[in-house]
């Protein structure tokens, strides 16, 4: 006869992850439990003791039975990052070793312009990512193993992709993601497209947000927020003054068509309207959300950061603060309406973008327990907000700021600066900051004296001026990881960088081809066709080294990674562009048909010593942990390093850095990010470095971390293809050996 009494139940933990139930084995003391005379309480103890022990037992293996998802873009819907899996944890990360590795494949190797900055998403033990060439795959999250994998080829403009989405109603269950210029629709476990939603399992973004005098430049790089039957849609679109509109859209989930439209820049009698010229929302672009949304699922909510109008550097023809560019905008899920929005930058004319999507995280505010919502910028600040209200949290003071000399531009007079947290990067640029040990320091001080340079916001003018952090952060889309205990970790880069602008050579009837290049071409590559130092844009100085006429046509029409497409300028003005920078400045008709800025901007130019460092004074990279009670660093450390520079006995600087972290409750931050190609691992507590890893190409993206059978993952894409580093197309994925 039995003393104990066994029970089965479906047990499910509630965390930020999915978690798959499984039927457990508990053991009970019979009931009722009366101590009595006849049974010693040495033997009642003892059967106590077995019956814990059966119940250790049964949650140890359901344990080693559990699957943890990773089942959202950054994690979740908060866009956390953060995981509750504690097998990895400091004490035994050293033993973390290669699982798998998956041959994505698309990598373009000779040219070494591919990217994977994709956030693989896991569900129930399958893995969902995009490979080098944006086609999307699924594997056997446990050994890497192919299950499907997309073969699309439909014309559309070249893009990188952050990742894919899942939705899932009843037996019905589907992938989202971005082709270019199209949403597709596909079947979760076959890859194929569903030919119900929209048209053949598609829908043309294009469709919708074109206007007079905009190119078709349209693409869908980051994953779309899900609520409930609702795809909410944000694109990214050119940053030239031919963009196309910047609108927010939900699409149905099952039939592909449209449900409402949020318009970033207002028509006539819509709120913010009277933020613009009278006519903007018909000849102006941009202001769209490329970098990802939140969603706050049990209000329904959906916050929306967006970036600047475009032209971005230059606003004489946008006269106003111009919302909804440079907004986190909380919007009715269901509806769209605006709820609340606050606005990180007033008339934008520094290409000061929202960078990241926001996170959703809780606060104790005087004994109060209060769910907010935060986005990072790329000047280094944070802006945290009330999630239902958008009540900042701590005061944001409007600060006056310098005017513009340019004629015709109107900058703001003050701009939003928070009280709290304080800012994770340095915030201004002197002669004090240049780097100490830069090779060329003495003519490197003489043209900062000639610049415009100091503090943030500084109008650009005809003469070098000065961006710090540079004009891609500060922060970047790779975002923040908030665990917790609300501590939050952001990896950011601290690089300056220069740009000036100048007339735009406007013709009625003719025009050259170093115009042509001017309006289409420099504000990326350059005055001087040499592009970045870093590589991250390529020179154009040997393009016939790369490209005959042929394919040099296929990639102005296609565009490539961050490069636009350019179909929408002649035939006749792409080959004038190619006999220009073949030295051939010819003259060919003009075009009347496009929007144009009355000045261009000379360029992206990172400003890195005659060796090809930073010029100033490191760190370069870092990655920050905030304490969000406090509003203060618990600690800051360098990330990523300069081999060569450490063998000279100079300290780690930290490297340009592309990509986000990955939190855990076992107490780790992982991230890769950085130039040098490694994989690291950080004792969240402390900043110290922990592990290590050498990839194959550099990850240039966030991992992601689930577990298969009651076993622990961690898994990155590496893509490389950035800053003058090699292409790859390669998930490694890592566990405990």
């Amino acid at each position: 006869m039995s003393l104990c009494k066994k029970e089965y139940f479906n047990f499910s933990i509630s965390t930020k992850g999915n978690i798959n139930p499984q039927p457990i084995l508990f053991i009970f003391p019979p009931k009722p439990l009366h101590l009595t005379n006849s049974i010693p309480m040495k033997t009642w103890l003892f059967i106590l003791g077995i019956c814990l022990l059966g119940l250790m037992l049964g949650f140890t293996a359901w344990q080693n039975k559990v699957n943890m998802d990773w089942p959202s873009y950054h994690g979740a819907n908060d866009r956390n990052h953060f995981s509750p899996l504690k097998q990895i944890n400091p004490s035994n990360v050293h033993r973390l070793s290669l699982a798998w590795d998956y041959d994505a494949g698309g990598a373009d190797t000779s040219t070494n312009s591919t990217q994977m900055q994709c956030n693989p998403i896991i569900i129930k033990g399958i893995m969902y990512g995009v490979s080098a060439n944006t086609q999307a795959f699924a594997l056997d999250a446990k050994s890497g193993v192919e299950l499907w994998k997309t073969h699309i080829q439909v014309k559309t403009n070249s893009t990188t992709s952050r990742g894919v989405s899942y939705w899932s109603q009843g037996k019905k269950s589907r992938i989202f993601f971005g082709y270019g210029q199209y949403l597709f629709a596909l079947d979760a476990k076959s890859g194929k497209p569903i030919p119900s939603f929209g048209e053949g399992g598609k829908v043309n973004l294009l469709s919708g947000i074109q206007r007079e005098g905009s190119d078709e430049y349209v693409s869908l790089n980051t994953p779309v927020t899900i609520f409930k039957n609702l795809v909410i849609v944000g694109t990214r679109v050119s940053e030239s003054a031919t963009a196309l509109l910047g609108d927010i859209r939900a699409y149905d989930a099952i039939s592909g068509k449209l449900v409402w439209t949020f318009h970033t820049i207002p028509r006539p009698g819509q709120y913010g309207y009277t933020t613009w010229e009278k006519y903007n929302y018909q000849n102006l672009g941009g202001a769209n959300s490329w970098m990802g949304m939140a969603l706050d699922e049990k209000r329904g909510i959906v916050y929306a950061p967006t970036g600047s109008a475009a032209f971005d550097f230059y606003g004489g023809n946008r006269k106003g603060d111009n919302l909804f560019a440079n907004c986190l905008i909380a919007l009715d899920a269901t509806t769209g309406k605006r709820l609340w929005h606050f606005q990180t930058v007033h008339h934008d004319i520094w290409d000061r973008d929202i960078p990241a999507p926001p996170n959703l995280f809780s606060l104790t505010i005087q004994g109060q327990k209060k769910e907010v919502v935060s986005v990072l910028s790329k000047q280094g600040f944070m802006f945290v907000f009330d999630r239902v209200t958008g009540k900042p949290i701590h005061p944001i003071v409007e600060t006056p700021f310098p005017a513009s000399d340019i004629p015709g531009e109107v900058a703001a007079k003050t701009q939003p600066i928070p009280t709290w947290p304080e800012p994770f990067t340095r915030q201004s640029f002197f002669e004090k900051d240049i780097n100490p040990w830069a090779s060329n320091s003495d003519e490197i001080k003489k043209e900062l004296a000639l610049a415009k340079s100091g503090h943030a916001y500084i109008p650009v003018g005809k003469e070098k001026t000065i961006f710090f952090p540079g004009t891609d952060g500060g922060a970047q889309w790779g975002g923040a990881a908030v665990d917790e205990q609300q501590v939050m970790y952001i990896p950011a880069k601290e690089n300056p960088v220069y740009s000036a602008l100048i007339p735009n050579p406007k013709s009625l009837k003719l025009t050259k081809a170093g115009s042509i290049y001017q309006q289409q071409c420099m504000s990326c590559h350059g005055e001087n066709r040499q592009g970045n130092e870093d590589g991250s844009i390529p020179s154009l100085l040997q393009v016939q080294k790369k490209y005959n006429l042929k394919s040099f046509l296929q990639l102005l029409n296609q565009g490539r990674g961050r490069m636009p497409s350019f179909q929408h300028i002649s035939l006749e003005q792409k080959e004038a562009i190619w006999a220009y920078l073949h030295g051939d400045n010819v003259e060919v008709k003009a075009s009347n048909l496009l929007s144009v800025s009355d000045y261009l901007m000379t360029g992206y130019n990172r400003w890195f010593d005659s060796k090809g460092y930073p010029v100033s004074r490191p760190p370069w990279g870092t990655l920050t942990a905030m304490n969000m009670q406090t509003g203060k660093k618990l600690w800051q450390v360098p990330l990523g390093e300069y081999p060569e520079l450490m063998a000279q006995g100079i300290p780690r600087t930290g490297t340009d850095n592309y990509g986000g972290p990955a939190v855990t409750a076992g107490g780790l931050v992982f991230i890769a990010a950085t130039k040098d190609e490694y994989f690291r691992a950080f004792d969240r507590k402390t900043g110290e470095e922990l592990w290590r890893y050498k990839l194959p190409a550099a990850g240039y993206a966030s991992p992601s971390v689930y577990s298969v059978d009651g076993k622990q993952y961690v898994v990155i894409a590496c893509g490389g293809g950035k800053l003058k580093t090699k292409s790859g197309d390669h998930y490694l994925a890592f566990s405990l050996n």
